[in-house]
């Protein structure tokens, strides 16, 4: 006999870690909006602070991780994602970029499997990168990515094929993240392979040893559902699995279609801030057309001084002290300040960073979390200074680093803008208590983002 009212168990239904910031709250921002009530911690939450949320569908947890060397996220990512299933949600995710952001030496997706799959106790894993809401597309095993009007192989993407950290040199997912691992056996699934997968059809095991994991094609409304059902019915047998906030959007969109999950409508703008305050540390074409479309729409553009960071902390104090003046001032005359570290790629400032950062012997990633703390540091004194209570963060690992200076704990998902960057509610132990904060990864987003945050998001 079945249901005649099919439901959803009860408990989580998803735990997740983030590889950074804003796609740690995109899921969220997916599930929330969906109906089911979630919660990103920016760091492993305690028992006392998780028992301040009750009733969550969703509970995710922050990290730069896609700034970790494998050797740093053999020492980070084990406890976090057991203290994550300690929770017992049926699906644990390791979250990555819907543009797949990873090298074998930074940010790797195959250690990651190595890791969950152990935590997890299985051998297979599915990974589901693409999500066609996002303009992301993985068809017949290569991901496909939009900007603008246009959509592009992700090795000849404008901005991803010229990525700072991780450029992407391969379209092929499977062979992508092979590299990563040599515990790993991945191969692509079309959409035909996965639409026609059956739970209780037997499949062969990885060797001992070694773990299978299975691509999943998604570029449109059916082959999404599709592989939300592979995902939710297959979780008995693969309860970990890897992927971007595309995995909740095939979800909800299998919930939805198997009467699991009534569909609900997005909620409505916050209205206009009396204040906003936005700093970036992204250096991509996409952030540089938002900060030019701000600089004509009423905000003040004030750039930060990165090669700061590189000349110890005097002189991170001082470009902090001269971008407050001018933040603060440009407020009193009405403008919203936005800071940004560059305005694009072939900003000079990037190559006098670059230059700086050399000549200081200091690695990469270790300057661009600099350049995330001093903005943190300086978006919390131009908050606490001036009283605003909207912001924004663009780039996704200066979203990590600035985020944790501002003494916040968790997000709550409240209005939408872009997928993938909600304005948010801040939970925090101090005075950012319920500030209004949106994190934008810095491909991201129409040019009047900020505007749109600004006038308080909702749906158009």
């Amino acid at each position: 006999m079945t249901d005649a009212h099919p439901h959803l168990p009860d408990g989580p239904l998803v735990a997740w870690y983030g590889d950074d910031f804003t796609g740690a709250a995109a899921v969220m921002e997916v599930l929330t909006f969906a109906g089911l009530p979630s919660i990103l911690f920016l760091a492993p939450p305690s028992a006392e602070q998780l028992a301040r949320f009750k009733g969550l569908r969703g509970i995710g947890v922050a990290s730069t991780a896609r700034a970790l060397s494998p050797e740093g996220m053999e020492r980070e990512l084990p406890q976090a994602l057991a203290q994550l299933a300690a929770l017992r949600p049926e699906l644990l995710q390791y979250k990555t970029c819907t543009t797949l952001d990873s090298a074998p030496e930074i940010g790797s997706i195959g250690k990651a499997i190595e890791i969950g799959a152990e935590v997890c106790g299985t051998q297979t894993v599915p990974v589901l990168t693409a999500a066609p809401q996002m303009g992301r597309y993985q068809f017949f095993g290569h991901l496909f990515a939009a900007m603008g009007e246009d959509v592009y192989r992700i090795d000849r993407h404008p901005v991803m094929s010229r990525h700072p950290v991780t450029p992407m040199d391969d379209s092929d997912v499977a062979a992508h993240i092979a590299k990563q691992s040599n515990r790993l056996d991945i191969s692509p699934l079309t959409a035909a392979q996965v639409a026609s997968w059956k739970a209780d059809v037997p499949r062969a095991g990885a060797q001992k040893g070694r773990i299978t994991a299975y691509a999943l094609d998604s570029y449109d409304a059916d082959s999404e559902a599709a592989a939300g059902r592979m995902i939710w019915e297959g979780r008995a047998q693969s309860r970990f699995v890897i992927g971007s906030q595309g995995v909740e959007y095939a979800l909800v969109r299998h919930w939805i279609a198997s009467g699991l999950l009534a569909p609900r409508a997005l909620p409505a703008s916050l209205g206009r801030a009396a204040r906003m305050v936005a700093v970036s540390g992204s250096v991509s074409p996409t952030t540089a057309a938002q900060i030019a479309w701000a600089k004509a729409n009423g905000f003040a553009s004030i750039p930060f001084d990165a090669t700061s960071v590189c000349a110890g902390d005097a002189a991170i104090a001082s470009a902090i002290a001269q971008a407050l003046q001018a933040a603060l001032q440009a407020m009193e005359v009405g403008q919203d300040p936005l800071i940004h570290t560059a305005e694009g790629p072939d900003d000079s400032a990037v190559e006098r960073f670059r230059a700086a950062a050399a000549g200081a012997q200091i690695d990469m990633p270790a300057a661009n979390q600099k350049i995330g703390e001093a903005l943190g540091l300086l978006l919390r004194q131009i908050l606490d200074a001036s009283g605003a209570r909207r912001a924004v963060v663009s780039g996704g690992d200066t979203s990590g680093h600035a985020t944790r200076q501002l003494g916040i704990f968790a997000l709550e998902a409240l209005a939408p803008t872009l997928p993938g960057a909600a304005i948010c509610k801040a939970h925090a132990d101090g005075p950012m208590d319920g500030l209004e904060l949106a994190l934008k990864g810095g491909q991201m987003g129409s040019e009047d983002y900020f505007g749109w945050v600004r006038e308080g998001g909702g749906p158009r």
